[in-house]
């Protein structure tokens, strides 16, 4: 199958699916390497094709229909020994991570796509961070990130803001969006 064809059909394939779709199971169906599909990815991307990179594999995320009706960014802190537990907390009253973003002194804003809507997800998240060794990204911040989160409603947003806070995650951001400068932990 030609490249271009075969980058159509992907599109189809994310356009159809409700799931990610891992780049493996994308090589299987068109008998191609995953390179070949990471490759058809970025090329896709450069032509404007939203498509997310999560942990699970590849969703194609359209803007004009949102996955729900509210999104938010919110700052947090916390130890690694902690993130199951801040992201339980989003999931459980309803909302969906999006991505986590940490803003490095030498790099700049480094984003990763999570989509994480239910426990599982987050236990599969969880399993691979240990699997792979792999160390989350708030350690290059000592803790410091955001997260899009996503929900039905503003009500659900304020009320996951609400337990995050009660959990000490939540902080309050300086004037300076850009970094966490006078970080103060927001609970009772």
């Amino acid at each position: 199958m030609e490249g271009e064809k075969r980058r159509e059909e992907i599109i189809s394939y994310l356009t159809k699916s409700a799931q990610p779709i891992s780049g493996t199971e994308l090589a299987r169906s068109f008998h191609v390497s995953r390179q070949v599909i990471v490759q058809d990815i970025a090329l896709l991307r450069a032509t404007n094709k939203n498509i997310l990179s999560t942990n699970r594999g590849y969703i194609l995320y359209n803007p004009k229909n949102p996955l729900s009706g509210a999104k938010r960014i919110l700052p947090v802190f916390h130890t690694s020994d902690r993130i199951r537990e801040e992201l339980y907390t989003i999931v459980d009253y309803g909302g969906k991570v999006l991505d986590v973003v940490v803003e490095h002194e030498v790099y700049g804003q480094i984003t990763a796509d999570l989509f994480l809507k239910n426990r599982g997800d987050v236990d599969d998240f969880m399993e691979k961070l240990l699997k792979n060794n792999s160390n989350p990204l708030n350690i290059l911040t000592n803790g410091e990130h955001y997260h899009t989160i996503e929900a039905e409603s503003e009500e659900i947003l304020d009320m996951i803001e609400e337990k995050l806070s009660k959990k000490g995650f939540l902080v309050i951001i300086d004037k300076q969006p850009s970094q966490f400068p006078d970080k103060v932990l927001l609970s009772e």
